[in-house]
């Protein structure tokens, strides 16, 4: 089935469905329909009004005779809105022809030589700016992905997405950090709001030192490619290489005391991550406990599973969905409302999937002893909610075979499901419940993750029991007609957990009990075993728009060990043309740390102000925790998953939901689309 999403002039979304020769053409009515970026009032002009600055909380001094240039980005070349120079007191007035941007607006200040600062500044222009060191840094990792040389450029919705990042890293109107920075789950329960002072502090060097802007633009300068002309490239530069000359950078930070407090000691990278655990209630019941995976749908929504109920092993009946910037959905113009509830939700898993109309997919895998696990013919195991968040399965889900799903995937309308506990890989045709087929695989082979190969194919990954009591292995999967057929089963790894197929249908597979990393050709032949780059019980693999490999660690699962470093690593990929000079296949660019999101000093707090393990228990300074899956957002965006708890003792018997998401801000390359 071919399926369009059609937007028209006043922003109204339909969805064509083409099935031979039969067309249908839905109206989503204003009621439901869901508001896209980018789709608001008529445009009127506007003035822009504001300062440009040095310094932040310590101290600012306007910039005089500063040239500002205000851009509107799209696909194209940026094009120039307006231009105005800042008087004595730092301050300017551009008028805009329009308010409204197709992609986004932002500012550029040319502070002198090889100092520009920038600020993203929306689809909307706002009426007040400040364009400083600090709007700078968060210009630079948000917009890290669209940066070509000194322009920002790239698809408008991605822009718009990254827009949204950029607010939860400054006050585009203040120039200071952003209230998302400022409090919990981030100020100090994480190193990044620090880290983005620190930066600002290295910029605030630059402007009165050129020998420090010269020493920063060669520090960053690509791997492969010219270095930074300007400061704003040159943070763009590290947001996307972020693991190199750490120290060196950190020096030149402590070389001004504008932003404060900064970070006390240097970080094992340049990253920039926010972290999110609101799931739009503080109910006991509906916090954030143990999420498994995420999809994002076409509006970049995130719809996140949930596996228990936070502070114990018992399922969870909720599952949650995030806006594009991280909030729960509020339920705003036909949008979820979050958490969901219903549709026979029950201990979601790995699983989770959006079909072509927009419709989420929860694979219930069931947690907590047999009363909160989903049983074949009695409780169901599949959910479906609408793209606006309304339970579409019946209030046991869907039943037909499926036992404690876990990986789905979705291709033309087919939902392709792990069944966890029956040994086999199971087909909704059309997404339809009620005309499955399947295939039952060895016994033991407890399926774990589905991926879709761009012939149309599909790869399974055998786990082999979540401990690895069986033999692995790596399967493909033809769909011919209404038939299931395995083409291929290779024994590899022990305890296979996540994969995904890269452009050239390339299979790479995560192995959790031997720490690695297995990489299959379409023929089902061996790439290699790749380990690495801090790879310690992987759990997840994920392929990034340059084909390269992330790699969400769970840890060691021994009871003697527990796993307070939470980390992601990134592999070179099969196109050795996008790795670093010398670099092969499986070779590690993250650093034996991998990329980490340590403390700053506060102990991790839930949503709702309690401690990561209770009231009265110890307290954690562990906030990126286990991690099971990583999923990359149209920009650039690095969502990565806190499943379980760094305690083991503690998780496994009582107590192991880990608590949100970390979003590493424009980190990877966003996955090519098929459209």
């Amino acid at each position: 089935m071919e399926i369009k999403y059609l937007l028209t002039a006043r922003g109204e979304l339909f969805v064509e469905a083409r099935a031979g020769i039969v067309s249908l053409l839905f109206l989503i009515a204003a009621a439901t329909a869901v508001t896209l970026p980018g789709t608001a009032s008529a445009a009127q002009p506007a003035n822009l009004s504001g300062v440009v600055q040095s310094g932040g909380t310590a101290s600012a001094r306007p910039l005089a005779g500063v040239k500002v240039t205000l851009y509107e980005a799209s696909n194209a070349s940026p094009r120039v809105v307006g231009t105005a120079m800042t008087d004595a007191t730092g301050r300017f007035t551009v008028t805009a022809p329009t308010d409204e941007a197709v992609g986004v607006f932002y500012a550029s200040a040319a502070v002198g030589r090889g100092v520009e600062f920038a600020a993203v500044l929306g689809t909307t222009l706002p009426a007040t700016a400040t364009v400083n060191e600090l709007t700078t840094v968060a210009a630079g990792y948000s917009m890290a992905q669209f940066y070509q040389g000194s322009e920002i450029s790239g698809d408008p919705f991605a822009l718009q997405l990254a827009a949204g990042m950029n607010d939860n890293i400054v006050d585009p109107a203040t120039g200071a950090s952003s209230p998302v920075l400022l409090t919990s789950p981030n100020a100090d329960e994480t190193i990044s709001l620090r880290s983005t002072r620190a930066l600002a502090n290295l910029l605030a060097a630059c402007v009165v030192s050129r020998g420090t802007t010269a020493k920063f633009l060669a520090m960053t300068k690509p791997q492969r490619g010219r270095p930074a002309r300007s400061t704003v490239q040159a943070v763009a530069n590290l947001a996307r290489n972020p693991g190199r000359k750490v120290d060196q950078i950190y020096r030149l930070t402590k070389r001004a005391r504008a932003y404060e407090p900064a970070l006390e000691r240097g970080p094992d990278a340049w990253t920039v991550a926010v972290k999110v655990n609101d799931s739009g209630s503080d109910a006991q019941d509906e916090l954030f406990g143990g999420p498994g995976n995420l999809a994002f749908d076409a509006w970049g929504f995130a719809w996140v599973t949930n596996n228990v109920v936070q502070g114990g092993p018992t399922s969870s009946s909720v599952v949650m969905v995030l806006q594009p910037n991280g909030k729960p959905a509020d339920g705003a113009n036909g949008t979820p409302l979050s958490p969901l509830t219903g549709g026979g939700i029950l201990g979601t898993g790995y699983g989770v999937t959006i079909d072509p109309l927009g419709n989420a997919w929860f694979g219930n895998f069931g947690w907590g002893g047999e009363a909160f696990q989903p049983q074949p013919g009695v409780d169901g195991s599949m959910s479906e909610f609408s793209p606006a968040g309304i339970p579409l399965s019946g209030p046991k889900g869907y039943v037909n075979a499926v036992d404690r799903a876990q990986g789905l995937a979705s291709d033309d309308g087919n939902i392709w499901i792990t069944s966890f506990g029956s040994d086999s890989v199971i087909v909704f045709l059309g997404g339809d419940p009620s005309n499955a087929v399947s295939y039952r695989q060895y016994r033991g082979s407890q399926p774990f993750d589905v991926a879709l190969a761009p012939d149309g194919g599909a790869w399974v990954s055998n786990s082999g029991g979540l401990g690895g009591e069986f033999p692995s292995s790596i399967a493909r999967f033809e769909l011919v007609g209404d038939e299931l057929k395995r083409t291929t089963l290779r024994f590899v790894g022990s305890s296979l957990k996540g994969l995904s197929v890269d452009s050239r249908g390339n299979a790479w597979v995560s192995s959790l009990d031997d720490d690695s990393v297995y990489g299959i050709r379409p023929d089902g032949s061996l790439i290699g075993q790749f380990t690495g780059g801090g790879i310690i019980g992987p759990w997840d693999v994920t392929v990034d728009g340059d084909d390269n490999l992330w790699v969400s660690n769970f840890g060691p699962v021994a009871v003697t060990n527990n796993f307070p470093d939470g980390r992601l690593s990134k592999l070179c990929g099969i196109e050795r043309a996008a790795c670093p000079p010398g670099a092969k296949t499986g070779d590690p660019i993250t650093p034996s740390t991998g990329y980490t999101l340590p403390s700053a000093g506060s102990e991790v707090l839930l949503a709702n102000g309690d401690p990561l393990y209770g009231a009265g228990e110890p307290p954690s300074f562990s906030p990126m925790m286990r991690q099971t899956a990583s999923v990359i957002d149209r920009a650039g965006n690095l969502w990565t998953i806190n499943n379980w708890k760094p305690d083991f003792i503690v998780d496994a018997t009582s107590n192991p939901g880990g608590d949100g998401v970390v979003i590493f801000v424009g980190l990877a390359p966003p996955p090519v689309r098929a459209d």
